[in-house]
């Protein structure tokens, strides 16, 4: 075949289109990665904020189970303590105290280690 050969030439052309089509592949894919990637962090916070705000009812609740069970052992309790299910304590501050627990951070924080070494490698 000749160099020239207009069979040489379209067929050079095909693989061009070819290798174009790949490369405009390829960066596609990372700019879906890094967008998708990049959401991932917002609910990651967004659940790591519930899972807090869960956590700080929980507490509320152990606290008011133990009030209640030293009140029957004092044999303390009311009619008004068998109607009232509420959580003890300061809900804020109990949220404040699951944000600092290693049950949150282990989870969210390596998560969110994880979801930043998948943005430093893609840039």
């Amino acid at each position: 075949m000749n160099a020239e050969s207009p069979a040489v030439k379209a067929h050079l052309d095909i693989m061009q289109g070819v290798i174009q089509r790949m490369a405009a592949n390829s960066a596609s894919c990372k700019t879906w990665c890094i967008s998708l990637v990049c959401i991932a962090l917002l609910p990651t916070v967004m659940f790591f904020c519930l899972d807090t705000y869960y956590l700080a009812f929980e507490k509320g609740f152990r606290d008011s189970y133990k009030e209640f069970v030293l009140k029957v052992h004092g044999e303390t309790v009311s009619e008004k303590d068998l109607f009232l299910v509420t959580p003890a304590g300061n809900l804020t501050d109990h949220q404040w105290k699951a944000m600092g627990s290693m049950s949150v951070w282990g989870f969210y924080g390596l998560l969110a280690v994880l979801i930043g070494l998948a943005i430093a490698s893609i840039g």
